[in-house]
């Protein structure tokens, strides 16, 4: 019998990046179970300094993907969460930022365990943080954009296509033991 360890193990490595859709709705059951996913990471103190807008709407899509060369990702899923740090619930930028990254990992996770759904974490549009914060009319001050969650029905036939074997590079290449 498997362990639970490696059906767990084996969950987090069968998790990959989606950039392609199939338009099909996803309840907003799902979308808060998935946000209850990252609700659980840690972060310094506790103080949870994660920010979330939820973009369903066709409008604001096309806006939004105004700001990333990946804006055709942007436009493709269903819904896409969109992840600021709360500087006034910030404590110690660093400890806030892994914190964050570990929300947004825990998204990504919750979106795996969704029957047919996927995902990808867009970083790039980092670039133009400024720009989104005024599309979302938001204070440049109190909140920093750290990334995206396009989240969407995974297009099968495409992806099967697609198909890249996954490497990670070897434990003894980034461990040393003392």
């Amino acid at each position: 019998m498997e362990s639970e360890s490696k059906k767990y193990l084996e969950f987090v490595r069968s998790r990959k990046s989606i950039r392609n859709f199939i338009f099909s709705k996803i309840y907003k059951d799902t979308i808060l179970e998935i946000l209850e996913f990252g609700r659980w990471a840690p972060s310094g103190a506790n103080n949870q300094p994660w920010r979330v807008h939820i973009v369903i709407n066709e409008k604001v899509k096309t806006m939004l993907k105004e700001h990333t060369k990946y804006g055709s990702i942007i436009e493709s899923a269903y819904v896409n969460l969109i992840v600021f740090l709360d500087k006034e619930k910030s404590y110690d930028r660093v400890k806030d930022i892994q914190g964050i990254g570990a929300f947004m990992q825990n998204l990504l996770l919750g979106v795996h365990a969704q029957p047919g759904l996927g995902a990808v974490w867009i970083g790039e549009i980092l670039n133009q943080k400024e720009r989104v914060n005024e599309l979302f009319k938001l204070d440049l001050e109190r909140y920093e954009l750290m990334g995206v969650i396009c989240i969407g029905e995974v297009d099968k036939a495409i992806e099967q296509r697609s198909q890249k074997a996954r490497e990670r590079r070897p434990i003894d290449d980034f461990v040393e033991w003392y």
